[in-house]
Formats: structure tokens, C-alpha cells, sequence
């Protein structure tokens, strides 16, 4: 049996999903925000993967209940950065000029 770290879950392609994105020299705001949600999906999808495994009788629960609470609190603080941007546009938007 394969035992999970509390801070790390391994994605499918083998990177760890709480890495947190940083930003190279020259990358922009796109791109940092680009990586981020790729992390969010990649949450998403590892704890999809352990659910998957534990309907089929594979899987551990407590190494399942990890992954959806992570995937949870990732897409938590996604929307609320969301809510941010779209906070933060529409008042340069009401700026005049």
C-alpha cells in the first residue's frame, strides 16, 4: 500500500499539486494565473482519481478524504481570487478618467 504525505498528492504526470506557482523573469500575470488554475485541475483531478479507486474497492478513505478536501480548499480560494479580479476590474472600470 502506497501511503500519501499530508502536504503532497501526486498528479498524473508526476509533479507534486501544492507546488506552488512562481513566477520566472520575464513570465507575466497571464501565465502565473494560468499555472494556478492548472494546479486547482490538477487537484481536481488526483482526488476524481482517488474517489474513482475507492468506488472500485482499491482505494484508502482516508487518503481519498485528503484529496477531496484539498481539491476543496484549492477551488475555495480560486473562486475567492476570482471574486478578487472581478472586484478589482470593475472599479477601474468606474474610474474616470
Amino acid at each position: 500500500m502506497k501511503t500519501l504525505s499530508v502536504n503532497t498528492i501526486e498528479t498524473p504526470g508526476g509533479a507534486t499539486a501544492i507546488d506552488r506557482p512562481t513566477a520566472a523573469p520575464g513570465e507575466g500575470f497571464g501565465e502565473v494565473l494560468e499555472a494556478a488554475v492548472k494546479k486547482v485541475d490538477d487537484l481536481q483531478l488526483a482526488a476524481d482519481a482517488e474517489a474513482q479507486k475507492l468506488a472500485n474497492g482499491d482505494g484508502n478513505l482516508h487518503e481519498t478524504m485528503l484529496a477531496l478536501e484539498k481539491a476543496d480548499v484549492a477551488m475555495r480560494v480560486a473562486m475567492k481570487v476570482r471574486t478578487k479580479l472581478v472586484d478589482a476590474y470593475n472599479d477601474v472600470m468606474r474610474m474616470t478618467v
